[in-house]
């Protein structure tokens, strides 16, 4: 990412049109499903993770690689497990340490450092690619109530060990870096600074989508709106990162944005009256999206948050996060001249999570071939968004404006599932 004279920020699509089109399958193909494709060899990961549960982020990450797509002992990624380290083990009864007892079962060590999991004791980087799992575990939270979780901490010493040691392998950071813009921006300015691949954000855009639908590239989007449930910091990520993910596909010069703002959900009715939130993509959001009432203007708006943001080329898309009526995440879209669209983003628990799935593809293509299956800059900007609305709320509701969220980018036409084929190999170089 290249910084303008106008303080602007871009970065070069050849950086992402590095893996050919045969590199997907557009079919819909079980997990354990691997035909007669010639596997390829291996690459080595090394995984710095929170903690390591059943169904945590580690778990249906790096037990993919470990136990296969369905984590029953079939075919995987074309990934091997070098090492881990663990910052805690908990041993609670609803959240116990599976770390230790899976490293016995599959043969890697639990080391002491990062460095040490990195470089195996061999004096170099002794693997391929490097997963962070920030996610899940005791950490402190803020005044934001923003869950300070020690992903700028992992990723400092994972980047001080590829410095010291002068080699530099491809980095996937779960969720956005940060969770606070400033180290966010630290981590991205790191990445830059040592040339490391770099990808990071949330399994929603790669994950199924109901009803299926896609943004053609370059569309003169008109409109659009969001929701999400849960926790603002935990969910609000989640949500922002699947709206840009589509929205992103939008005919524009600039992917930046200008300004955001935090709101009560008291003011829902009012920015309907203002056409901000357009009725009709209002009543088809709440159609596709399972929610305890359809009706939004009838229940508590104490029970939900609305988030307004403004990009620079004019677009303001507005997000209702619900935690208390909604039971998913869903964005539509309305191009010129058409009818709106949209969906939600499904978050199946069988087998095992499958849209960690398609993002482990993701991280697999980054490592087989030193390019970023998608630009990172996309979770940068949702990660300064987020924070940026959550310091909006602290504030009661003003607007802020956002210069430092001038982040440009090229999106990038990569799939999301059914139609990402995880029994294909990638093609590499």
């Amino acid at each position: 990412m290249k910084q303008s004279d106008d303080g602007r920020y871009s970065v070069d699509r050849r950086s992402f049109l590095h893996t050919s089109a045969a590199a997907f399958g557009f079919g819909v193909v079980p997990f354990a499903s691997a035909g007669t494709i010639t596997p390829r060899v291996r690459k080595r990961i090394a995984a710095v993770v929170t903690i390591y549960i059943k169904n945590s982020h580690t778990d249906v990450l790096i037990g993919k690689i470990l136990e296969g797509w369905n984590q029953t002992g079939g075919v995987g990624p074309d990934l091997e497990l070098a090492s881990m380290y663990v910052d805690q083990f908990p041993d609670r009864e609803m959240a116990r340490d599976i770390s230790r007892e899976m490293s016995v079962k599959h043969g890697f060590p639990i080391c002491d450092s990062i460095e040490q999991a990195i470089t195996l004791g061999e004096g170099q980087v002794a693997v391929d690619g490097i997963i962070s799992v920030g996610e899940h575990g005791e950490y402190p939270w803020n005044e934001k109530e923003q869950h300070l979780y020690p992903r700028r901490r992992f990723f400092e010493e994972i980047t001080n060990t590829l410095e010291k040691y002068n080699q530099i392998v491809p980095v996937f950071n779960d969720k956005h870096p940060g969770p606070v813009w400033k180290d966010a921006k630290w981590m991205y300015n790191r990445a830059q600074q040592l040339k490391i691949p770099f990808m990071a954000g949330s399994s929603l855009p790669v994950t199924f989508r109901k009803p299926d639908f896609t943004l053609p590239m370059g569309s003169d989007l008109e409109a659009c709106l969001a929701i999400g449930y849960s926790g603002l910091d935990i969910y609000g990520f989640h949500t922002l990162d699947y709206l840009q993910c589509i929205i992103e596909r939008r005919k524009c010069e600039h992917q930046g944005v200008d300004w955001v703002q935090c709101l009560p959900g008291s003011r829902l009715k009012e920015l309907i009256s203002d056409n901000i939130i357009r009725p009709d993509l209002l009543k088809l959001i709440l159609e596709v999206t399972p929610t305890a009432d359809q009706d939004l203007l009838k229940v508590d708006p104490q029970g939900f948050t609305i988030f307004l943001i403004q990009y620079t080329d004019g677009l303001l898309a507005p997000v209702l996060m619900l935690p208390r009526y909604s039971r998913g995440i869903a964005a539509v879209v309305k191009v010129r001249g058409e009818k709106p669209v949209g969906g939600i983003s499904e978050e199946r628990a069988e087998p095992r999570y499958p849209h960690f799935s398609y993002l482990l593809k993701g991280i697999e293509q980054m490592v087989h071939t030193g390019e970023p299956a998608y630009p990172v800059e996309r979770t940068v900007l949702t990660a300064g968004l987020l924070d940026h609305l959550l310091t909006s709320r602290a504030n009661d509701g003003k607007k802020l404006l956002t210069p430092e969220l001038a982040i440009n980018y090229e999106a990038v036409d990569y799939p999301h599932a059914p139609h990402l084929d995880l029994s294909r190999s990638f093609v590499s170089g």
